[in-house]
Parts: C-alpha cells; sequence; structure tokens
C-alpha cells in the first residue's frame, strides 16, 4: 500500500479519481492499492519562541537575539485532526512508502517534510512533480514518479526560508517594540524593504519640483515638426515668431525597417502585473483565480517563475493553440501561426513551465466560470496564441529639419505586417476597460534631403516634467523582482534577484495592507503614516531592497547545492546578533513613535501624555481615556491660515516644549504686507487652543485659536 499526501482536499480528489482510490474514509481515501490523503497547508509550524524558555513570553531586549539550537515544531492547533490522521496513516503496517504530491515547489516541498518529520515517519518517499492537473499529466506524473531524495535541496531552502523569516521577524519586531515602547512594530525579511521601496517612492514625489518646459511645433504640409525643449516661454515665443511663414529645409531624412518579436508567455509574476493593468485585480486576487482554474484543470501550475516551454513541448502546441483558439471568441477569424520554437528554451525552465491554458479550458462551457476566473484564463489564452504568432513588422522615419535658425524633427510610422498584435488589438477589443496606449505616430509624406517647405504656422507648446508615478501593484511587482524601486524598469531578461518569490510576493502585499502599513487608493499602493515611520526607524540591514535580494539569491545557491544551510543560517545569526549589538545603550527614550505607531511631538500640557500627529490635528493620545483630554492643536487653525502659514509638526514641536515659537513671513490681511513676530500658546484649557502674537517683546495682539 503506498500512502499519496497531497497539499489539499481538493487535489486529492483529482489524484484520487485518476488512482481509482473511490472509497471514502475520515480524511483520506482508499483504493487501487493507494491512501490519498492530505494537508491543509501547514499542518507543523516553527514553534513560538516561549517554547524554548518560558522568559521569552515577555519581550525584553535582555534576551536577544534569541537563536533557537536545535529548532523546535509543532502542530497547528487547528489544523491537529487532519496532522494525527496522517500520523496515523504513516504508521500503518500495510503502508511502505510514500508519494509527495503537493505543490511542486518549494512551499510545497516544506509542507510534506515537516510533517513527515514531525510524525517521525522513516519509510521511503517519492516526488510526484506535475505542472498540470489534467489528468493525462496526473497520470503521467504516477508513471514517472521520482527519488524524494532528489529534492532534499530544495527542502533545505524551504526551511532556510523558514527559519530566516522566524529569526528576523521575532528577533526585529521584538527588537524596535522594546527600544520605542509603542504598539507591536512589525518587522519582516521581505516585508520591510518592500514597505521601504513605497515609503522611498513617496519621498521621491514629495521632493519634486516641477519645472516647465516649451517646444515650437511646426506645422508643415501634412505633418508636424517639434523643436527641442526651451526653459525660457519668451525664448520659445521669439523662434515660434521667426518661423511662420519661412522656409524649413529637410537636412536629413532615415527610414529604418523595424520588427517587434511576440511577446514572452506569462510567468505569475508578470501575468500578476498584466491584471491589475487591464482589470485592477490584486496580486492575490489573480493568484487566487488562477489557483482556481488550476484545480478546475483549466490553467497549469501558476507559482512559475518561467516564461518558456521545455522541447518536449514543442510537438503539442499546435494541437493547443488551435483548441483554445476555437474556445475564444476574438481569435476565431484571425490567422494562427504556430512558431513553437519561439516560446521553448530548456535552459530558462526549471521547476516548472510558463502559465498556458488547457486543452481541458477548449471543452468547458466558459460562460459558466466567474468573471475573475474567466478573464485570467482569457488572459493566458491569448498570451499563448500572441507569443507564437508572426512578427510585427514596421517602418519608422526620422526626419531633421531647419527652420528659423533651429533643428526640428519629425517621426512617423508605417505598419507593414501586423502579426502578433492583432490578435492582441482583438483581445483588448472586447474588454471592457481599454488599456491605455501610446498614439501611433502618423506617416511621414515623402521627403528629401534639402527638400524645402513652407511653415504654415507655428505655436508654442507647454509642458512640465513629471514626478515619479505612485507605485501600483503592477509597478511594484516588478521593483520587488528586481530589487530596488531604481531598477524596476530594468530588461526582463536581467538575473533574478527580487524580494520574494513569485509564490510569496502577493501575500507580502496583503500583509502590508492588513497590517496598516500601506493603503489602497484606487490603484495606487501608498505607504500611510504608520508605515512610514516605521521605516524611518529601521536600519538599513532590515529595510535594504539590496541586501533582503542578496538573501533570496543565497536561498537560491541553497536549491541548487551551491550554498550548505549551515552556512547560510550562520549568515542570518551574524547580520542579527550584529543589529541587536548596534543598538546597545539606546534607550526607550529616544523613542519617537505612540503606541499608535504615530509619531510623538511632545507634551500634553493638561494631562503629561504624549501628543502625536494626526493627518488634521496633533493632538493628545488622552483623547480616548476617562476623562478623555481634548487639547489639540489644528494645522488648519484660522489664527495660522490667516496669516498663510502653516502649523508644521516642528512649529507644534516648539510650541509644545517652549510655549512659543518664532515665525518669519506673518502676512498681515489689513495692511497686505509680510511680517515677522513670536506665536504664543495660551492654553486655557477650552475646547480651542489659543494664541497671540508677541512684537519685540512689547506689543501683543491676542487672537481665537478657532
Amino acid at each position: 500500500m503506498q500512502l499519496v499526501i497531497a497539499e489539499k482536499p481538493s487535489v486529492a480528489m483529482a489524484l484520487s479519481k485518476v488512482l481509482d482510490a473511490k472509497s471514502r474514509r475520515d480524511g483520506y481515501m482508499e483504493g487501487g492499492g493507494y491512501l490519498v490523503s492530505w494537508c491543509v497547508g501547514h499542518l507543523v509550524e516553527l514553534a513560538p519562541a516561549d517554547a524554548y524558555d518560558p522568559r521569552y513570553s515577555k519581550w525584553n531586549y535582555a534576551d536577544l537575539p534569541i537563536v533557537p539550537e536545535p529548532w523546535k515544531y509543532q502542530a497547528l492547533p487547528d489544523t491537529k485532526k487532519q496532522f494525527e490522521i496522517l500520523k496515523g496513516l504513516m504508521h500503518r503496517a500495510d503502508v511502505t512508502s510514500l508519494i509527495c504530491a503537493t505543490d511542486a515547489g518549494r512551499e510545497g516541498e516544506l509542507i510534506f517534510r515537516l510533517t513527515y518529520h514531525l510524525c517521525g515517519c522513516e519509510k521511503p518517499v517519492k516526488r510526484l512533480w506535475i505542472s498540470s492537473m489534467e489528468e493525462t499529466a496526473i497520470q503521467k506524473g504516477f508513471d514517472s514518479l521520482l527519488d524524494g531524495r532528489n529534492y532534499d535541496h530544495l527542502y533545505a531552502a524551504a526551511l532556510c526560508r523558514a527559519k530566516a523569516d522566524w529569526l528576523i521577524g521575532i528577533n526585529g519586531t521584538r527588537l524596535f517594540t522594546t527600544l520605542y515602547r509603542g504598539k507591536t512594530l512589525n518587522v519582516g525579511r521581505v516585508q520591510t524593504p518592500t514597505l521601504a521601496l513605497l515609503t522611498q517612492r513617496e519621498a521621491a514625489i514629495s521632493g519634486f519640483q516641477k519645472e516647465k518646459f516649451y517646444t515650437v511645433e511646426l506645422e508643415l504640409d501634412g505633418f508636424h515638426a517639434a523643436s527641442e525643449r526651451f526653459s525660457s516661454k519668451t525664448d520659445a515665443g521669439k523662434l515660434r515668431t521667426g518661423c511662420v511663414g519661412k522656409p524649413a529645409s529637410v537636412q536629413a531624412v532615415t527610414r529604418k525597417e523595424k520588427t517587434e518579436r511576440p511577446p514572452k508567455l506569462y510567468d505569475l509574476t508578470t501575468l500578476q502585473r498584466e491584471a491589475n493593468r487591464l482589470f485592477d485585480y490584486t496580486a492575490q486576487q489573480t493568484l487566487d483565480y488562477l489557483q482556481s482554474l488550476y484545480e478546475k484543470k483549466l490553467t497549469t501550475y501558476p507559482r512559475t517563475d518561467s516564461r518558456y516551454l521545455t522541447g518536449d513541448m514543442a510537438a503539442g502546441l499546435p494541437a493547443l493553440c488551435q483548441s483554445v483558439a476555437a474556445a475564444l471568441p476574438f481569435a476565431a477569424d484571425l490567422p494562427l501561426p504556430v512558431n513553437a520554437m519561439q516560446v521553448v528554451d530548456n535552459s530558462k525552465v526549471t521547476d516548472h513551465h510558463a502559465i498556458l491554458p488547457t486543452v481541458e479550458a477548449a471543452k468547458t462551457d466558459l460562460s459558466a466560470l466567474p468573471s475573475g476566473e474567466k478573464n485570467i484564463l482569457f488572459l493566458a489564452a491569448a498570451r499563448l496564441l500572441c507569443a507564437v504568432g508572426e512578427p510585427h513588422t514596421y517602418a519608422e522615419t526620422a526626419a531633421t529639419l531647419e527652420c528659423g535658425g533651429a533643428v526640428f524633427s519629425a517621426k512617423g510610422k508605417t505598419e507593414t505586417a501586423a502579426g502578433w498584435t492583432a490578435m492582441e488589438q482583438a483581445f483588448h477589443a472586447t474588454l471592457k476597460q481599454k488599456p491605455k496606449q501610446t498614439e501611433p505616430s502618423p506617416p511621414l509624406p515623402e521627403l528629401t534631403e534639402g527638400q524645402r517647405l513652407t511653415a504654415q504656422g507655428a505655436s508654442v507648446k507647454e509642458g512640465a516634467t513629471s514626478p515619479p508615478a505612485h507605485f501600483t501593484e503592477d509597478t511594484l511587482l516588478s521593483a520587488m523582482e528586481h530589487a530596488s524601486a531604481e531598477d524596476f524598469a530594468k530588461l526582463e531578461d536581467v538575473e533574478r534577484k527580487g524580494l520574494g518569490t513569485p509564490a510569496t510576493r502577493a501575500g507580502v502585499i496583503e500583509k502590508l495592507v492588513r497590517s496598516g502599513f500601506v493603503e489602497r487608493r484606487k490603484k495606487q499602493l501608498l505607504p500611510t503614516e504608520k508605515g512610514t515611520e516605521l521605516i524611518r526607524v529601521m536600519p538599513d540591514a532590515l529595510k535594504s531592497a539590496k541586501l533582503t535580494a542578496e538573501w533570496e539569491e543565497r536561498l537560491g545557491a541553497v536549491e541548487r547545492g551551491e550554498l550548505s544551510p549551515e552556512d547560510f543560517m550562520a549568515g542570518i545569526t551574524a547580520m542579527l546578533t550584529e543589529l541587536v549589538k548596534s543598538y546597545q545603550g539606546v534607550t526607550a527614550k529616544s523613542s519617537t513613535l505612540s503606541a499608535s505607531g504615530r509619531t510623538v511631538v511632545g507634551i500634553c500640557p493638561r494631562c503629561g501624555k504624549n501628543v502625536v500627529e494626526g493627518k488634521k490635528s496633533f493632538f493628545c493620545e488622552g483623547w480616548n481615556a476617562a476623562p478623555p483630554c481634548g487639547f489639540a492643536l489644528w494645522k488648519n487653525d484660522r489664527f495660522f491660515t490667516r496669516k498663510r502659514k502653516e502649523l508644521t509638526r516642528k512649529a507644534a514641536a516648539a510650541l509644545l516644549k517652549n510655549g512659543r515659537v518664532p515665525m518669519t513671513g506673518l502676512f498681515s490681511e489689513k495692511k497686505g504686507v509680510l511680517y515677522d513676530a513670536t506665536v504664543v500658546m495660551e492654553d486655557t484649557g477650552e475646547k480651542f487652543v489659543r494664541f497671540k502674537l508677541e512684537f519685540d517683546n512689547t506689543k501683543t495682539t491676542k487672537k481665537k485659536g478657532n
């Protein structure tokens, strides 16, 4: 009897059908010489800190770093029953061997191995490694089972990742929570540097200085030409005046034939990015839809980092493309070339090939699918048909002209063959929300060097430099993949040393949102005040995308057998020890974070509690105490807005510390002039704080705060 262990019940049912294990038991299926059971995700976890020593139930700086040796494991309480069922099955006398049928990847391997070891099982293990839940793929997988020991390095990398996350999460969170005496400051190996990417981008946007520029556009016979940029509108205006009705001579004309090759197939990250662009789906939503499609046998394994197929799949591609195209309404009348070798590269497929629709998808009533799953299936199918299509070719003409002593340029584009773009455009035409596309340059007329044209008109066009864009899930996933915000627009074939893996990035983003460090605003992902303050107090060792990406690369080396697990863990431990040591002598008095995670700006003059910064005011944390403290300094207090000044954090801190703050450039409504004075806070305990102005220590003018 062989015991097959899947990752979840739905997968176990699909395997049971192929293996003819039809008899249902408590927590497993039986038949055909097999017992088929399942985990429910993770059944076993690394034990918490207080399992090693009761004193760790309290958080103290002196106990850090906590580095277990040996490590302990425990069954999760919520799924303990299924764990016990598996333990009993593993130790049945008639079970001679096990088949690991959890997801074919790092996390799936960890789920099985931790359960296997905690159950104390030593029976031989075979590995089922498949990329599709189609019955033919399952049967083929069982016909070619692999020795479980072949995946020891994969398990080692998975366990190192889990231990590293535990060490950094436990020690980092305890370190900064005890130092800053506030609400728990959650630190994560991948979560924290991802949050840092967001805060760095927001800082760049806040510090951006917009600069206007001007160009002159000539209206010529059938086309337009533009000058270089001017910083001065006056200079642009002079050129415009000097060009109207004047000759424009053609200095140079170049024509280039260009080819745009078909796009690659999707891996998980690129599909998540595209789904965010086209449908506004979050990374987690897309992964959930893909997982459901995979379990319904409609798409292949979702958590892949490859965009290619293996050579043995090439022969079956024409039939797959034909059946998929027949099921897609937008593909029915289009030519269907299948250049299979464009998507084949054995060297770029490791665990799993690119995401594909399956033949089963063509046999299914797709109209019955939930809209999210249907959209993702169509997206994967359209990409397959584009990827095997013909190149898109066009001619690009560039012309340089001289007019009024200045150089002007014009570009035109003439399509020669739509190629794969015809399929993409047909798919996009079916979407409710059409993707943004750059307007194609119209073709230029026939031009020759030395030809003289007349500028029939000229106009000055105003533009402005743009700040960096806020991150969306699309662009953040790309930044995570390429390890830093500055590098996220690199070529797609750069070595991938990113934050997390395709399988974990969606979960990282969701955790940041749930923890209150990041908020979604339409398609944008924005760091909250709490998130910004957390990053402000974090050291580079925990928030550097580059450093974290290097740790991810070392995990890859463990997986490839190039680095021992012991060396990897020694590096993590050394980093943590140095981090904890670097904070010796730092006291909690240096804290600028309150228990709510907000920035502390001073002490309340009424009750002595912290005054923290909110969106609209600097308020006392005792606002919800019994009795409540109503002290607040409002940012839009009329005392300041009438004088065209803002109550900044720095000014509020000075008022709380000294009761006064000098200010320059105050506006006088009566005289319409600016003046300097000292603002003095007069808190009488009323609802609103009062302020007054002092001039040369003699003249005072009182005004009500609100």
